[in-house]
């Protein structure tokens, strides 16, 4: 029997008293998980820590995952330069220390003695430069090739401009010493040191097997933990490396990651002990906000996330801006924040929160306006919604997603007089859709991936695979590239706040709804090693049990 198929609906929960109505949901969970597990059989030996992932993570290859929920996976397996501690800050991690050149451009890293893949074989600086070409080869089509752009010369292989590695600013000076030139000096490069795009691979294992090298029994990674199983659907084992240069200090010898999508599901596995661990916020089923709010084990805490609704710049009717500012400024993002979410979340009405990096302030954006939101819609032929084609709204199948969905239709129809059809497609398939551009209007989001307004607003480069909207504009992509060439950080959020306007307002390809707050499920009385952070990380290594 799958547990994950059985689920009792917490929306019945409506006793007033929520102390009372969560012992009353513990009992009948606790004596409902009695009679499944007798059904079963022989459960197998409970992992050390059990996590709720939000879905089945589209992949784990480092250097593919674009997802929150295949980057927690991603990062326990592997490791780069740097790695994130609890509290989010880049530390130490293959590279044992590193020097900076004066200019802030070229950065020498030393590597540990004792860096190895899981099976035992050395890792060495090698390693890194055929991971990182990896990414640039423009064949291999990785989303996050533009994070190493900082690098001299990255851009000019990526796009195919220059044929040969060796001029892209890495080199190896020996086996255990890498020199990186950049670019320009990069405020946020250690950073990125610790994200996926620029974690080290396997060669040979890739070589060897082909796409199937992150199976379980092929998977080689230099990270924390190993991959021990993988069960499509049903859950993923991770076990401790304990080849892993600081396996002394990595509590949790074992981790079993479940991809439950339904919340109602979730809540029933945590609070019937089957789960110790949930990390999305998504998984707060919308008729129960208010009493888990008040519950202990429930956590929030702001970081550097933005929900947003993305245009397919390229398909009529939103190949118009006029049209796509309408829809904009036609959501009053209230009635999404107070209404649905609940969770405290600040309205959006730029991509980038306020205050990311060096105290980043966007410019104002559009704000509800259902009266100009008409006026644009009739400039562009439509007047009162007549004649305007039928279009459809992409999200994924959760309750509160449905929600954002069904509110937004609602104040599309309310204010501007059109029809939205709603579409929901699984995860995997909602990703593809975005990627191959397969809709009219989408629900997206964005969680920083460092704290840099950069994180946010390179999404939308001309060359970004991220972008997934068609949106291609060279004084964007200027903007955006002075920027980065800038060391004024003043003059540098300048450049930013130019860039944002004319994502935002005057194209306005994406209509931002709300800022996220972090979201945790778990008994802080128990489980230590999880902080909320301003980029949502929370590694696994870090962990422990009171």
């Amino acid at each position: 029997m799958n547990l994950s198929r059985f689920t009792i609906d917490l929306s019945t929960a409506a006793d007033p008293n929520p102390v009372l109505a969560f012992r009353v949901i513990r009992f009948a969970l606790a004596a409902a998980l009695l009679l499944t597990l007798a059904a079963c059989g022989k459960s197998r030996p409970r992992a050390d820590l059990v996590f709720i992932n939000g879905a089945e993570p589209e992949s784990i290859d480092p250097h593919v995952v674009t997802d929150q929920v295949g980057m927690r996976i991603a990062s326990a397996l592997f490791e780069g330069l740097c790695r994130i501690d609890e509290a989010g800050k880049p530390q130490p991690g293959m590279a044992e220390r590193w020097e900076m050149t004066p200019d802030r451009k070229t950065y020498t890293f030393h590597l540990r003695p004792n860096t190895k893949w899981s099976d035992g074989a050395p890792l060495t600086t090698q390693d890194f430069l055929y991971s990182w070409k990896r990414v640039l080869t423009p064949e291999f089509g990785a989303d996050y090739a533009g994070q190493l752009y900082v690098i001299k010369n990255a851009r000019a292989y990526h796009e195919g401009t220059l044929k040969d590695f060796a001029q892209v600013g890495v080199t190896a000076l020996d086996d255990r010493t890498l020199r990186v030139e950049l670019e320009n000096p990069t405020p946020y490069f250690i950073d990125l040191c610790a994200f996926t795009a620029f974690y080290p691979v396997p060669q040979r294992i890739i070589e060897e097997h082909g796409t199937a090298w992150i199976k379980p029994g092929s998977l080689i990674g230099n990270g924390s933990y190993t991959l021990e199983d993988w069960l499509l659907d049903d859950r993923i084992v991770l076990r401790r490396n304990e080849g892993y240069w600081d396996a002394a200090n990595v509590p949790m010898k074992s981790i079993e990651i479940l991809p439950i999508s339904e919340p109602n599901t979730a809540i029933n596995y945590f609070l019937t002990g089957q789960a110790d661990l949930i990390m999305d916020k998504g998984m707060v089923p919308t008729s129960l906000t208010v009493k888990l709010k008040q519950q202990s084990y429930f956590h929030t805490g702001p970081f550097l996330g933005s929900y947003f609704t993305r245009f397919n710049v390229n398909r009529a009717p939103f190949d118009n801006p006029k049209i796509r500012l309408a829809f904009s400024l036609a959501i009053d993002r209230k009635r999404v924040t107070e209404k649905i979410t609940q969770l405290g979340e600040r309205n959006a009405f730029s991509l980038t929160p306020p205050g990311a990096g060096q105290n980043y302030q966007p410019p104002p954006g559009p704000e509800f306006d259902p009266e100009r939101a008409r006026k644009l819609l009739a400039e562009a032929g439509y007047p009162g919604g007549k004649g305007f084609p039928r279009v459809e709204y992409l999200y994924f199948p959760k309750p509160v997603e449905r929600n954002i969905a069904v509110e937004l239709q609602a104040m599309w129809q309310e204010h501007l007089g059109v029809s939205v059809d709603l579409a929901k497609q699984e995860w995997k398939i909602y990703l593809a859709s975005m990627k191959e551009k397969n809709y009219h209007l989408c629900r997206s989001s964005w969680v920083g991936d460092y704290n840099d307004p950069g994180t946010f607003l390179e999404m939308f480069l001309s060359s970004s695979g991220n972008n997934r909207t068609g949106f291609a504009n060279a004084s964007y992509d200027a903007l955006i590239a002075a920027a980065a060439r800038e060391a004024d950080l003043n003059q540098r959020n300048v450049l930013f706040q130019q860039a944002e306007k004319l994502l935002v307002t005057d194209e306005a390809v994406i209509i931002p709804i709300y800022h996220y707050v972090g979201v945790q499920f778990f008994h802080a009385d128990r489980l230590t090693g999880v902080q909320a952070n301003l980029i949502d990380d929370h590694p696994f290594r870090c962990m422990r049990w009171k």
